[in-house]
């Protein structure tokens, strides 16, 4: 994987883990899908009280739709800084 930072919201978790990308790693996914991504990798601790993690490093997934906006909130504060991704939320008026 060449990129530097990817992101997955709700299920697409599950094709990270049939690639071997969360191998190792911690992860989260949609409360319908938390079975099948623990059948799926194995080598994964998956959390299922989580709406997304960040500790990955490059890899970060959300639990769902609503999560994914917060996993994106994150990342605009990671990657431009905070007062962006909060004046990011204002304008969506996202709380």
């Amino acid at each position: 994987m060449n990129a530097g930072l990817v992101l997955s919201v709700c299920t697409g978790a599950s094709l990270f883990a049939k690639a071997g990308l969360l191998d190792g790693l911690e992860t989260t996914t949609h409360h319908g899908a938390i079975d099948l991504l623990r059948q799926t990798a194995p080598k994964t601790t998956v959390h299922a009280d989580r709406r997304f993690l960040l500790d990955n490093g490059r890899i970060i997934c959300s639990a769902g739709i609503a999560a994914g906006i917060d996993m994106t909130l994150h990342v605009v504060g990671r990657l431009l800084r905070q007062d962006v991704a909060e004046k990011t939320a204002s304008q969506m008026e996202y709380p």
